[in-house]
């Protein structure tokens, strides 16, 4: 069991909901919030597998039509980079 320190607008909702009828307990209304909560974090997961499946792909056509970059060259850019704006040397 886990006890939570709510802040008092919080409380004041969650009595208003059980007020209208809208849940019966605390407990039912936070049980709700959560599964909510896990349904929009998986839809952002997936989101965000998407869209590097999308990067990947896109990726790939690059390679595909000779469209690269020399590895050294792209470490050359991120070490001119770091020392631009931080001044981390590398």
């Amino acid at each position: 069991m886990m006890n939570i320190t709510l802040r008092a607008e919080q409380e004041q909702f969650i009595q208003a909901e059980i007020k209208k009828g809208r849940y019966q307990t605390a407990e039912q209304l936070i049980s709700e919030a959560l599964k909510l909560l896990e349904e929009l974090n998986q839809q952002r997961d997936e989101i965000r597998l998407e869209e590097l499946r999308q990067k990947i792909a896109v990726g790939t056509e690059q390679i595909k039509k000779g469209q690269t970059t020399d590895g050294e060259e792209v470490f050359a850019r991120l070490q001119e980079k770091l020392r631009r704006d931080f001044g981390v040397e590398g």
